[in-house]
């Protein structure tokens, strides 16, 4: 058994959550242990008592009681070599604070029920410390930010959270939206997908629009501009969420009549457009984020390999702005 320990929070864990804060530090105490001490006031910070969700901040001092010693300390989580170069392969930005990586299609950003290999399983390959800012669909492909510590998780959350941080999206959609540009707003909510189109996928969550009152709704706000198309069949449309719900831009696609292109959830009576592969046809262009100095930093990630043969079999040049300002104005 240990003595008791006065701990000075350093610097890169200003901002942690005092319960995760303790996780890291003792990982062989379980949780059910770690809320005991919380609720007994045997973990306290800076003398007093404290609740798990507190966040930390530099320069406290944390009690940590007489603890017993590991037995079996639980190894830290180890990434393969093979691993370890894919997540370095994905890297396209990093300073002190901040990597920014280019999510490839098809891998989960997290862990679920029979999701084993997943982004933030494999952090560790970037460093102690990694953590997850947003997240991306396992489709969706482009710009994924991740915080070297707590402190840059703290404040690069904070612009997600507040709506500062301006994320734009890529999409071939099937069929060309009408209007070509603009806002689309609404409520919507979990709900499940039904058999209209002989969707495999029936009876699966989905998101789906609903009325204001509604039990879950919560509202959503997309700007939108189609920048080229492929006669009607296909459009390139640029996308900026000025919300963050799930599945947001690929049902207000299919609101207009023209779902995202290999979308397998979201789906119209049309066939996909020949020669186009079926994936997902969605990328997370670029993100701007403010810094704390007020300064920005802008990411931008290539197109994958399967929206790249779709742009150039359409003609489309990838070299498309669009004035946002000027769409959200109409």
């Amino acid at each position: 058994m240990s003595g008791v320990q006065q701990i000075t929070v350093d610097e890169v864990d200003a901002g942690a959550r005092l319960d995760r804060w303790f996780k890291r530090k003792f990982p062989h105490i379980a949780h059910g242990r770690v809320e005991k001490l919380l609720r007994t006031g045997q973990l306290r910070v800076d003398g007093k008592r404290a609740k798990g969700n507190v966040r930390i901040e530099a320069g406290q001092v944390v009690r940590v009681p007489p603890l017993p010693d590991p037995t079996e300390i639980k190894a830290p989580r180890r990434v393969s070599a093979q691993d370890t170069e894919f997540m370095r392969r994905l890297v396209i930005y990093e300073d002190a604070e901040l990597i920014a990586l280019n999510k490839p299609f098809g891998i989960a950003v997290q862990g679920g029920t029979k999701t084993t290999r997943h982004i933030d399983g494999m952090l560790p390959a970037l460093g102690d410390g990694c953590r997850l800012i947003h997240r991306l669909d396992r489709d969706t492909t482009g710009v994924l930010l991740i915080a070297k510590n707590a402190r840059a998780a703290k404040w690069a959350g904070r612009a997600f959270q507040s709506r500062r941080a301006q994320k734009v999206y890529w999409g071939i959609t099937n069929g060309v939206p009408r209007p070509t540009g603009g806002e689309i707003k609404g409520y919507m909510a979990k709900g499940r997908l039904d058999n209209r189109f002989g969707n495999k996928h029936e009876g699966k969550e989905v998101m789906e629009a609903v009325r204001h009152g509604t039990d879950g709704a919560k509202h959503a706000k997309t700007l939108y501009q189609v920048v080229g198309n492929a006669g009607q069949k296909a459009a390139w449309v640029a996308m900026q969420p000025l919300t963050g719900r799930t599945h947001q831009l690929r049902l207000h696609m299919q609101l207009l009549s023209a779902p995202i292109a290999g979308d397998p959830k979201y789906m119209t009576d049309r066939p996909l457009p020949g020669g186009l592969d079926n994936k997902l046809h969605l990328h997370a262009h670029s993100l701007t984020l403010p810094r704390e100095d007020g300064s920005d930093i802008h990411f931008a990630a290539p197109l994958p390999g399967h929206m790249q043969r779709a742009f150039e079999m359409m003609g489309f040049d990838g070299t498309g702005d669009v004035d946002w300002e000027a769409v959200a104005n109409g």
